[in-house]
């Protein structure tokens, strides 16, 4: 009597908790941008420089279920990139560059988020920036910590991307003499629920 009062209890609790699982809602992300970067790192005549986006926006929609299709989406404003130099600036904003006038915004559009161990994550998704688009994957973290009764959400993570790819160096910028065709992307977000 008291094992099949266990197992009943046992069934009773694995039962509630399937049907919360199975029943919660995606949790939508905004993006705090306050508390957040995105930054570039790229080698120039052999030294190394860094620079950021200012302005950017991303939404992130995870659900609870594995096989639960999420989301990422990101949209950077080219033309607030800073590296601290307003000379340099003024050249990637350039048309054999970024070319900001013609392509004002960079892309990245996830089509698949894989869950690995703990807090680690794949996003697989197209990245656009100029003319050109490429498949990539997105090594990312993400977890969640509670700050006054609210789950707010840290995603970092970098990727290492070909600049020439994308189409960023034209005519003269062609050349990795100068600037080496490894561009390494690295962001630090922090997400707060949209309700």
């Amino acid at each position: 009597m008291y094992l099949r009062s266990r197992l009943l209890s046992s069934l009773a609790v694995t039962a509630v908790l399937f049907s919360q699982s199975a029943f919660a809602a995606p949790v939508t992300y905004k993006l705090d941008p306050s508390k957040s970067t995105l930054q570039f790192v790229f080698n120039q005549a052999g030294a190394k420089n860094d620079g950021k986006f200012t302005k950017y926006d991303v939404g992130f929609v995870l659900a609870p279920e594995p096989n639960a299709t999420n989301t990422l989406n990101v949209v950077v404003q080219v033309s607030s990139l800073d590296t601290g130099d307003k000379d340099r600036d003024s050249t990637l904003r350039s048309a054999d560059l970024f070319n900001v006038a013609k392509y004002p915004q960079a892309k990245f559009s996830a089509t698949k988020i894989t869950h690995g161990a703990g807090d680690k994550y794949e996003a697989l998704g197209k990245l656009t920036i100029r003319d050109a688009s490429r498949d990539v994957k997105i090594p990312l973290t993400f977890k969640t910590v509670n700050e006054g009764g609210k789950l707010v959400g840290a995603m970092t993570g970098e990727i290492v991307i070909k600049r020439l790819d994308y189409g960023v160096g034209q005519g003269e910028w062609k050349s990795t003499e100068w600037v080496d065709n490894e561009v390494t992307v690295k962001f630090s977000l922090r997400l707060l629920p949209n309700p």
